[in-house]
């Protein structure tokens, strides 16, 4: 069964947010849109990119009304010594969630059960907490926030405007489709 379209799962944790230990739980994630990105563990390589573009674009993805979460195994303790060590960590304004059980991970099916790290998941959630997107990768491979927020975007394009569709590239202002009858073998 696929995740897409599937409602996120309990759960709960502990994130470092601007300072502070704040709990989440699924609940916390509703009413929003929410992006949650899984990452396999604080004080490596590649992860620092990713967090750091995160950061870079975060304004853009709040002006369009969307929470990030950073989301990994480590504890929410970690999270914080590594913000306060990291140049690239400390422009980190969203929550990084500790995972240290692994319940996110495995309910986002990103779960390492041999390492007890989470794959590279990244997940887009509606306001009623139904997962839109859903993309993982291998560990060695990451990610852009500018794709991520055209996606995101090209998510709330589809959910405001019922039967049209977003084709490869869009971005908005730019034209949708409009699936029928009459576009099959005309694209």
């Amino acid at each position: 069964m696929s995740i897409i379209n599937s409602t996120i799962k309990p759960f709960k944790a502990t994130a470092f947010h601007q300072g502070k230990f704040v709990d989440l739980t699924e609940a916390s994630l509703m009413g929003k849109w929410s992006v949650v990105v899984f990452y396999p563990a604080d004080f490596t390589f590649v992860c620092p990119t990713e967090l750091g573009d995160l950061a870079d674009r975060y304004s853009e993805f709040q002006k369009i009304g969307v929470e990030v979460y950073g989301v990994s195994t480590d504890t929410h303790f970690t999270h914080k010594a590594w913000h306060d060590t990291s140049d690239t960590i400390k422009k980190v304004q969203y929550p990084l969630v500790g995972d240290p059980t692994g319940r996110m991970a495995r309910n986002f099916d990103v779960m390492i059960e041999e390492e007890g790290l989470a794959l590279r998941g990244t997940f887009v959630i509606n306001p009623e907490g139904v997962i839109k997107v859903a993309e993982i990768h291998d560990l060695g491979i990451g990610r852009d926030a500018g794709e991520l927020l055209r996606k995101v975007r090209a998510a709330q394009y589809v959910a405001n405007n019922p039967g049209e569709a977003c084709p490869a590239k869009w971005t908005p202002g730019e034209k949708t489709l409009t699936p029928s009858l009459d576009l099959v073998g005309k694209i």
